[in-house]
């Protein structure tokens, strides 16, 4: 995803300021660095999380949530105050299609392939019962309707941890609109920073009015009342908070930037899992608020200390990959058990670690990339539109050839098991 990283030195009009501006931002034109590199801790503490080492690393979804209102909404407004002075929503659903459906299309179908030749029968049955809401990016409601916790599913859905790409789709489908309809005309970034704005409030009333119970699932999931995260990005993306956090020199900037890092890092290492009742009461609002300064910062003055170390080479390649590492990641978990491995502990997570590591790289090298950079005209138009169907079709037809397991006597339906017991709010771990 691209975004022009574009800023002015806070209370300078030298030439020579004007220059060192001008030369951060061709150099960041592709990609503002420090951003690929939270994007990169995102995905790592993520992965710990769900290794069972880092009860806060969940935060890193909400992260990669503000990011992505943030860059999508930047890259609206920007084509709005383009020459066209308009948002082709085809074209921008054409490539949110080509950057991200070709490698979720391979995890489905690889995941099935996999689970059917090597996972257990619940598994497996539980993956095809997915998978029809996975491929409508809806899966995330089809749990909250059925009442699959997140928090404690026992490793038994393969494709769980798909409920965050089918929140972001569901908003690719909607903001956009919105963004193309208050973008016309004068004052467009105040409409959509008020809308934004307004909307973030709307959503965090809806979490704190419908959590309830033990079980934190409707409000973790649901697309309403994780919508602040996306839309303060989004806020963040607007000119009249550009404008604003252009005023701060870049001494200011880079001490700010340096407390948000700190301030988010400790939160992370604070809060031991999803039993913290104030996280759905405010506190996922105040932790996306601050992630989305620290974008803003960090797209104002990419060049400071904090930014430059967070731009450095390790989390910036992390981040490079971390749509892939994140797919792979949790059917890797489930896959490589400790029944199988045969061992548990800190030695299994760094061969899972390994693996889906690798399947990340792989992933970007041979899926990603060569659609992305290289698919020339079958990635588009009428032609684009036929593969994505073709493959569509390709992903129903694996998904129904796949034999439905035999559970037989001795198995046990934890969505009744879990029915009949009622919600039990536990630490999700492998």
């Amino acid at each position: 995803m691209q975004l022009t990283a574009t800023g002015r030195t806070g209370g300078e009009g030298d030439a020579a300021a004007r220059g060192r501006t001008a030369a951060r931002g061709r150099a960041t034109d592709a990609h503002i660095a420090p951003l690929d590199g939270l994007r990169g801790l995102a995905v790592l503490a993520v992965l710990f999380f769900h290794a069972g080492h880092f009860g806060g690393g969940f935060l890193g979804v909400d992260l990669f949530f503000v990011l992505s209102g943030f860059l999508i909404t930047g890259l609206l407004l920007k084509e709005a105050a383009g020459p066209r002075g308009r948002i082709d929503l085809i074209a921008f659903w054409g490539r949110r299609a080509r950057r991200l459906l070709p490698a979720f299309a391979v995890l489905v179908a690889g995941t099935l392939g996999l689970v059917w030749a090597f996972g257990s029968p619940d598994l497996l049955a539980f993956a095809l019962d997915d998978t029809p809401w996975v491929l409508g990016q809806s899966v995330n409601w089809h749990y909250i309707a059925g009442q699959v916790g997140y928090w404690n599913d026992g490793g038994t859905h393969v494709f769980s941890h798909l409920w965050s790409i089918a929140v972001e789709w569901q908003f690719y489908l909607v903001w956009p609109v919105a963004v193309a309809l208050l973008a016309r005309g004068r004052r467009a970034g105040g409409r959509v920073a008020l809308v934004a704005g307004c909307g973030a409030l709307v959503s965090l009333g809806l979490m704190v009015a419908l959590v309830q119970g033990v079980d934190t699932t409707r409000v973790y999931e649901g697309t309403d009342t994780r919508a602040f995260s996306l839309l303060l990005g989004s806020l963040a993306a607007t000119g009249p908070v550009r404008r604003l956090v252009a005023r701060t020199g870049r001494g200011a900037a880079d001490l700010l930037v340096a407390a948000l890092v700190c301030g988010l890092a400790v939160s992370w290492f604070l809060v031991d899992g999803p039993g913290e009742r104030f996280l759905f009461q405010g506190g996922l609002f105040v932790h996306a608020l601050a992630a989305a300064l620290l974008i803003a910062l960090l797209a104002h003055a990419p060049g400071g200390r904090a930014g430059r170390l967070l731009g450095s080479a390790a989390p910036r390649w992390l981040g490079l990959v971390s749509y892939s590492l994140y797919l792979w990641h949790w059917p890797v978990y489930l896959l490589l058990s400790e029944e199988f491995l045969r061992f548990g502990g800190w030695t299994r997570t760094a061969v899972i670690m390994t693996v889906s590591l690798a399947a990340a790289i792989l992933s970007k090298a041979l899926v990603e990339d060569p659609v992305r950079f290289r698919g020339g005209r079958w990635t588009r138009g009428r032609t684009g539109l036929a593969v994505l169907v073709g493959a569509a079709v390709v992903l129903v037809g694996v998904w129904a050839l796949i034999p439905r397991p035999d559970l037989g006597a001795g198995s046990v339906d934890l969505t009744e098991l879990m029915g009949l017991a009622g919600p039990v709010q536990l630490t999700r771990e492998v």
